[in-house]
């Protein structure tokens, strides 16, 4: 069985994925979410206990983190955990920089520490947002080689 940390597994993208993950016999996911106005336990409530572990904790808490990864001696990380809606960015980019820069960095940092048996098989997997990209423009889509083109403190 594998130990998987999923960050921000209680908000909508991040609990469909764990649900998907379970379905695959050889994964556990360890779920660390804030639960924010982003994030709800009900969200994961309908999947048995048994399946999963659940922690109340922010991305932020760097000791909790290490703590986490020494516990569990993760194969990988899919960080889902975010602020999100980009106007509440402009009106308030702290707690953006400290989740989403500061707390990945901190996911990044953990991980490095404690992979080292495991390092050629660790995964880090981080979901972001189109919005890094910037506006849309007269191509109507994205992809691989768009220039990261960000206009909010959420989106950079």
């Amino acid at each position: 069985m594998k130990n998987v940390l999923v960050t921000g597994g209680c908000g909508f993208i991040g609990s469909n994925f764990v649900k998907h993950l379970i379905s695959h016999e050889n994964y556990f996911p360890i779920i660390i979410d804030k639960l924010t106005y982003a994030g709800s336990k009900e969200n994961i409530n309908q999947i048995s206990e048994e399946r999963f572990e659940f922690v109340e904790g922010d991305i932020c808490d760097e000791q909790l983190l290490l703590n986490l990864f020494k516990k569990y001696k993760f194969d990988g990380v899919f960080h889902f955990a975010a602020e999100s809606h980009g106007d509440r960015s402009i009106d308030g980019p702290r707690v953006f920089i400290d989740t989403n820069i500061i707390g990945t960095f901190n996911l990044l940092q953990a991980s490095r520490a404690n992979i080292s048996k495991n390092k050629n098989n660790f995964k880090f997997i981080h979901v972001s947002t189109d919005e890094v990209y910037g506006d849309l423009g007269a191509d109507g889509y994205f992809d691989e080689k768009s220039s990261y083109k960000p206009n909010s403190p959420y989106s950079a």
